[in-house]
């Protein structure tokens, strides 16, 4: 049995462009602070749709309210566009103007 050559030795070589396209983009996905969502609905919005434990989703929800926005997590670009409508359907159906965005990395 012969040894593996790899495609480096077979005189193909990724360049770091090759390397970087294997990687899709990341997008930021962040809240924005309202006057009439209340604190615990978004603690539950970052619980149940970007899967954070409590104590993370208070640090994030107090981020909103006290700098304008916080980040919720990093994604790529389907999954982000996904969270943020998720976002806005459950903060429509319970009648509160929260908004989500998206911001490349």
């Amino acid at each position: 049995m012969s040894p593996k050559i790899g495609a480096k030795e077979q005189g193909h070589s990724q360049t770091q462009e090759e390397r970087r396209l294997d990687q899709p983009r990341l997008y930021k996905v962040l809240l924005h602070n309202d006057d009439y969502t209340p604190m615990e609905f978004v603690v539950q919005i970052l619980m149940d749709v970007f899967r954070k434990d409590e104590m993370s989703a208070m640090r994030i929800m107090l981020n909103v309210h006290n700098q304008g926005s916080g980040l919720c997590g990093v994604f790529p670009y389907e999954i982000a566009e996904t969270k943020i409508a998720k976002v806005h359907e459950l903060a429509q159906a319970h009648e509160y103007p929260l908004k989500a965005s998206i911001e490349e990395e």
